[in-house]
């Protein structure tokens, strides 16, 4: 047995947003007694339901799912926060024997998890994040990435210069820290054994899911679960409202722009996030096992998900 072997199994689910993982991780956890944990930066926050595509009530007490509706929206995670509670979750289902199966379209706190990033330990500082937006306003969030550049060259270059949240991050880290954001992720050895399966879609039948998702968002009560949450006193400002689709219909909302438009910018918007989640998701990793999302393919999924659990036992 290898030392990787030793390591206990880790199942992830990743792919685009509305390709279908949510369907897989359930029918995966039903047939190989697992249970599933979600790897999306926007599930954590109570009261964002139907915006955010999460499971139903009847699926999360049929299959129980973890770090979905655990904080209110007021209350942001960082990144250090939510890869302990991944990695917290992860050894209780150990624990009780059961196999975890992350799931989520979120790059970034994917990659936390299977590279085992050590992430600065850095407490968030609203009053110097405020100062940096007021000075993003002035410079743009280009020039604040310029900025960056020439304090931490290397952090500059693993952040998209139009990630203005990202960009603030590691300016409120090496401020706070005095050392430079990238000298503190460092990577430390994997907890697990992963194997990673992910679902792909052609991109034109993937923006037809997304916009008939959308549609149905709107039908379910998008706007009214919005409005619920501003008026028990939730500002439009939070990092929580950044997720795709909840500042558009809040500038609706408030009267700034047509339904129509709204509509509009969140498809146009789920499109420009969808090619950003082919970046951190690569069709040639070797590292992923890609399968097309079809009628079926969950069968040869779990057929080949438990021949890779019981090789793990060889």
């Amino acid at each position: 047995m290898t030392a990787k072997k030793q390591l206990p199994p880790l199942i992830i689910i990743l792919g685009a947003s509305a390709v279908g993982k949510t369907e897989l991780s359930l029918k995966l956890a039903r047939q190989l007694r697992g249970e599933i944990v979600s790897g999306d930066s926007r599930l954590i926050y109570r009261g964002m339901d139907i915006g955010t595509a999460k499971p139903t009530p009847e699926e999360m007490a049929e299959i129980p799912h973890h770090l979905i509706n655990v904080s209110d929206l007021d209350k942001p995670w960082s990144l250090a926060i939510f890869q302990r509670a991944v990695c917290e979750a992860i050894l209780d289902i150990h624990a009780r024997g059961k196999l975890p199966i992350l799931v989520g379209g979120t790059g970034q706190y994917i990659r936390a998890i299977t590279e085992g990033w050590e992430i600065p330990a850095v407490t968030p500082d609203p009053a110097m994040r405020g100062i940096l937006h007021i000075w993003a306003n002035e410079i743009g969030a280009e020039g604040l990435h310029a900025r960056l550049k020439v304090l931490d060259s290397q952090a500059a270059m693993k952040i998209d210069h139009r990630n203005l949240r990202r960009t603030i991050r590691a300016l409120e880290v090496i401020l706070s820290s005095g050392k430079p954001f990238s000298a503190q992720r460092q990577r430390r050895l994997p907890r697990y054994h992963i194997l990673k399966i992910g679902l792909y879609r052609p991109r034109p039948e993937l923006y037809q899911r997304v916009d008939i998702r959308l549609d149905a968002m709107i039908q379910a009560g998008l706007i009214g679960e919005i409005r619920k949450l501003l008026a028990q006193g939730y500002s439009p400002d939070l990092p929580g409202f950044s997720a795709i689709g909840y500042r558009d219909m809040i500038a609706y909302i408030q009267g700034k722009i047509s339904l129509e438009e709204a509509v509009t910018l969140i498809k146009r918007r789920t499109r420009v996030f969808v090619r950003h989640q082919a970046n951190w998701f690569k069709m040639d990793d070797p590292t992923i096992h890609w399968f097309r999302a079809e009628q079926g393919i969950e069968s040869e999924i779990e057929q080949f998900v438990t021949q890779w659990l019981l090789d793990d036992m060889v």
